[in-house]
């Protein structure tokens, strides 16, 4: 997943400083706004914000945070600030303003770094990370849907669920169960972030619902490739013999025995077209309804929205 942070600053100084210092990290991608242009850029919704208070020329300090902390969607993005002012009156005025982080200058380069890595695993610890998958979860999901909504970007969401799960459960137990979620994970992983999809997204919902954001345009393909990947793979979470009955036998609440096809994997995938979507809510009322039309079909199926605007 790729963190962008902004660097707000109107000289070249930190940008510089921060690219060398993590150019061997492709996972954190470092954005440089002029402090006159900070609003214009918020919509971007950026994991961290860091402000150079010695390189701002054009408005205050004080004034960059209130228009980032004024912004509805960064209302609660973390801002580390970077100053050579050391005193306590300033620093305790900055503070007020909902700044996380009073870096006072001079910093190595090298506690930055670790202290920039830190913050974001933090965030997505907070923010919810799913402790089975590792994967982000609701609040991650909802803030990155909602980014691409906003930068208007054409994408297509896939939303994974898995049939059967609760007769797996029911036969094999929770730790069975847990086993097979991080094994779709796996597999999910690995084919949406198959090649050079760096811009693609990943989210783990709950239970054995993942729903990924993809930006490439052979997100058919990457479906057939998970589905394939999957049902030879989930055969080993099964023993000989329901494997060769193709069917689990579970009591239902009356005792008597019912018969459910082996787990399988049903993909509903929704392409967002430019102005077709006003709100998340609206992407997730879609999903849900092409999501059914995949599990209603026999054994691993997808089915894919490609409505435009009219």
């Amino acid at each position: 997943m790729i963190h962008e942070i902004f660097v707000v600053e109107d000289e070249d100084d930190l940008i510089n400083d921060l690219k060398s210092t993590f150019k061997n990290n492709d996972e954190i991608v470092f954005k440089k706004i002029s402090s006159k242009e900070i609003n214009d850029h918020l919509l971007d919704i950026p994991t961290l914000i860091i402000i150079n208070e010695d390189n701002l020329h054009e408005i205050s300090l004080s004034e960059v945070c209130k228009v980032i902390r004024n912004n509805e969607d960064n209302s609660i993005t973390p801002i580390m600030v970077l100053t050579s002012n050391s005193t306590l009156r300033h620093e305790k005025a900055i503070l007020k303003n909902e700044v996380e982080y009073y870096i006072i200058k001079p910093i190595d380069n090298e506690c930055l770094f670790y202290m920039i890595k830190n913050i974001i695993k933090l965030l997505y610890r907070n923010r919810g990370i799913s402790p089975l998958t590792k994967l982000p979860g609701n609040l991650p999901i909802q803030s990155e849907l909602k980014k691409r909504l906003l930068k208007k970007q054409e994408f297509a969401v896939l939303y994974f669920d898995l049939d059967n799960f609760k007769a797996y459960n029911d036969t094999y137990g929770f730790l069975g169960g847990d086993e097979v979620i991080k094994e779709t994970a796996r597999i999910i992983i690995k084919n949406v972030n198959s090649g050079e999809n760096s811009h693609n997204f990943i989210g783990h919902i709950g239970g054995d619902d993942f729903v990924a954001l993809v930006t490439n345009k052979n997100y058919e393909e990457i479906c057939q490739n998970i589905i394939l990947e999957f049902d030879k793979k989930i055969l080993d979470y099964f023993s000989e013999a329901d494997v060769e009955k193709g069917f689990l036998e579970v009591p239902n609440r009356k005792g008597i025995m019912e018969e459910f096809p082996l787990v399988s994997l049903s993909i509903g995938v929704v392409e967002v077209s430019k102005g077709r979507f006003h709100n998340i809510l609206e992407i997730g009322e879609v999903g849900a309804q092409i999501k059914h039309l995949a599990k209603v079909t026999p054994g691993s199926a997808y089915a894919i929205n490609r409505r435009k605007v009219s």
